[in-house]
This record gives structure tokens, C-alpha cells and sequence, in this order.
């Protein structure tokens, strides 16, 4: 955010997308005001914010940050937990709901291991992943066109998944450059008068890191049927308030559902290796461990080393990653609890309507049960799918 060259810089980015129907004089005097005030108000500004930040606040900062040593902390955990995941399950069922869901996602990952006839263990087989060059692609250009095959290919499957599928399009691009090689890929919504795509946004200033067994269930997560089919669905919902349509910020409700979006297309087949398999496996992992995690720091002393090392050996991600990962989870207490809990309770809720319904169950139908409120607590969509089920019943 700080280039020697302001105009190098993500403040001066709207200066470079003027309209190309502008004058030369006029658009290089904008240029000029931009850059000037730039240089004067805002690198300032940001340069006494990271003065503070890395000197006066960082001196202060507690070296451990759970809240197991903030007076108060355990219950003000319990209540971010509630909080956060929008249900009344504490830190120890939380805990041990992570562990049971990892031990069944390593499982499954060593057995998908086994089944491509590699004959290391799995330390050997994740670092065999992330170094032979037939995982990675040869460019950017390459990343995002592999981005693009891969979503144009799953929309084609969502009517089979959905009764009404939103209006709403979306694209694939590049995210912004000066957030580096290391950031997520992440998903950012349309318009509500429709006049702006939704767009997935793949890094792709890294494209020498990411390997191509990682990118299908990336895109089920971030663009359909995960978040930009659950937004894009509740940006047309003309009947609810504008608040509820354009997001209320549950995380159990918005992030369970794109990790269960993940799970679906699996159940339909779209990880057509053994490879991709493995990809999507280990990132349900990834989410299972979160739980032990965030739990393990915040309520029963687990030191930032131990979290570290326990997710590495335990889901074999990149430890680099985990190591801002579990800062994150530190920083903000609970917030990565919502994935895992949202997900295993659209899980229960889809058997639960599975068992009652028998044969008058739809699965399109139960799906957009699910999206067609907006974003909800997770105790509120449980009695609207409770009423939803009374309701087909009757059908």
C-alpha cells in the first residue's frame, strides 16, 4: 500500500480505469489532482498508522492471545461462540465435533492416497502435491483460464441441483495485484439492481503456488453453488427488506452453505479425480480443524505453536498458511467456527427432511429452501425448513 511511486499503488487504481471516452487533458489533470492527493493526505496517514501499529501497539500486545488470560475471557469466549455460530453448542462439544469430522476427513484423505498407488505416507504424498510441475500450470493467463473451464462447466449442473436459480451472472478475474501472492481467492457480489456481476477473484499474481487439484472445489466454495448462487439468490428476493437480501453477516449460515456447496458437487461427481478428490478432502479438513483450533487457543490453553503444529500434521496444508491462519483464529475469536457448524447443520437438516419426507423429497426444492430467505441464524432456517417440511408434506 506504500510503493515508492504513489501512482504505483492501489490508492491511485481508479485513476488508472478512467473512461476511455474522456479527454487526454482532461483525464491527465484528474490523474494529477489523484496523484497530489495522494502524496498528501493518505500516504501520510497510512504511514503513522503502521508507525503506530508496528512500534506503540505492537510493544503492548500480549505475546499469547487467547482469551484464556483476559479476565473474563472463558465466558466472553462462550458468547462469541453463540455469537459466531449462531447455535447454543459451547467450546467442548464444538471442540469435539472437530475432532470426530477430522478424523473422518483424514481417513477418507488416506484413502484417496492409497487409490492413485502412491506408496509414501501422507507427509510424502502432500509434498508430492505441492512440488511435481504436472500440478501447476505454466502461467497466469493459463490459472485463469483453467478458473473459467472449471466454473463454466458447473453451471451447466445447477439446474439439476435447483428448483429457481438466480438471474444474477458472474465473471472470473484476477484479483487486484497488491494484495500479493499469498492472498485467498474470494468471491465478491453483484449489484442489487443487477447493473454489476458477481465476480470470483483468483489470485493470480500466485500462480506459481497453486496447484490445479485445489481450484474445483475453490470455485464450488467461492462462485456456484456457493456463494455467488446463494447471494446472487438473495439479491432478487424483491419480498424481504434490503438488509436481509444483501446480507446480515451470519458466517454459519453464509460459510456452511458454501462448504456444503462443496460437498454437493462432489455428491454429483465434479471432482473427477483422484486428485481433486484429495483437494477438496483436505479443505474440509482444513474447516474440521478450525474447530479444534479456535477452541483449543480461546478455552482450553493450547499455545500458538501447538495450533500450528496440530493443523499442519493433521490436514498437511502449507505451514506458512497456517501460521496466518492461526493468527487469524486468535485475533478474532470464533469467527472460524461458522464453517464447519454451518455446514454439519444443513447436513441434519437435509437428512431430517430426507426421513420425513420419503419419496415426496426433492432435493431441488429442499435447496432452495435453504437460499431463499436471505442470509439467517441458524436457529431461524432450522424452523423454516421444520415449516418447510410440514409444508411439502401436505403437497
Amino acid at each position: 500500500q506504500l510503493p515508492a511511486d504513489p501512482a504505483a499503488g492501489p490508492f491511485f487504481e481508479p485513476f488508472r480505469r478512467l473512461p476511455p471516452a474522456m479527454a487526454e487533458a482532461e483525464r491527465a489533470a484528474l490523474q494529477a489532482q489523484g496523484r497530489e492527493a495522494i502524496e498528501r493526505e493518505v500516504v501520510p496517514a497510512m504511514r503513522r498508522l503502521r508507525d503506530f501499529v508496528a512500534g506503540e501497539y505492537r510493544a503492548k500486545a500480549p505475546a499469547d492471545g487467547s482469551l484464556t488470560h483476559y479476565a473474563d475471557g472463558a465466558r466472553v469466549y462462550e458468547m462469541l461462540v453463540r455469537q459466531r455460530t449462531t447455535t447454543d453448542l459451547g467450546a467442548d462439544a464444538i471442540h469435539a465435533i472437530g475432532l470426530r469430522e477430522l478424523d473422518k476427513d483424514r481417513a477418507e484423505m488416506e484413502r484417496v492416497m492409497r487409490s492413485t498407488g502412491f506408496s509414501g505416507d501422507f507427509a510424502a504424498f502432500v509434498k508430492w502435491l505441492n512440488t511435481d510441475p504436472r500440478f501447476f500450470v505454466a502461467s497466469a493467463d493459463e490459472l485463469l483460464m483453467r478458473y473459467r473451464a472449471i466454473a463454466k462447466r458447473f453451471d451447466a449442473e445447477m439446474p439439476r441441483l435447483f428448483a429457481e436459480l438466480p438471474r444474477g451472472t458472474y465473471g472470473v478475474r484476477g484479483m487486484p495485484e497488491h494484495m500479493g501472492p499469498d492472498a485467498a481467492e474470494f468471491y465478491e457480489g453483484g449489484a442489487v439492481d443487477g447493473s454489476r456481476p458477481g465476480w470470483f477473484n483468483a489470485n493470480l499474481v500466485g500462480w506459481r503456488q497453486q496447484p490445479v487439484w485445489g481450484m474445483q472445489t475453490l470455485v464450488a466454495h467461492e462462485a456456484v453453488p456457493g456463494h455467488h448462487l446463494q447471494g446472487a439468490r438473495a439479491l432478487e428476493l424483491d419480498e424481504l427488506p434490503e438488509f436481509r437480501r444483501e446480507g446480515g453477516g451470519y458466517t454459519a449460515y453464509v460459510e456452511g452453505w458454501a462448504l456444503y456447496a462443496e460437498t454437493l458437487m462432489r455428491e454429483i461427481g465434479a471432482y473427477d479425480d483422484p486428485y481433486s478428490l484429495f483437494g477438496h478432502l483436505q479443505w474440509q479438513a482444513f474447516r474440521a480443524a478450525r474447530l479444534v483450533v479456535d477452541t483449543g487457543i480461546h478455552a482450553k490453553g493450547w499455545s500458538r505453536q501447538q495450533a500450528i503444529d496440530f493443523m499442519v500434521e493433521r490436514t498437511g496444508v502449507d505451514r506458512a498458511f497456517v501460521e496466518a491462519e492461526v493468527d487469524r483464529y486468535t485475533s478474532d475469536p470464533g469467527q472460524a467456527l461458522g464453517y464447519m457448524v454451518g455446514r454439519l447443520k444443513i447436513d441434519e437438516l437435509r437428512a431430517r427432511a430426507q426421513a420425513r419426507l420419503g419419496p415426496k423429497f426433492d432435493l431441488r426444492r429442499f435447496h432452495n429452501a435453504l437460499i431463499d430467505h436471505g442470509e439467517l441464524p441458524l436457529s431461524t432456517l432450522e424452523t423454516l425448513v421444520d415449516e418447510w417440511i410440514v409444508r411439502e408434506a401436505r403437497r
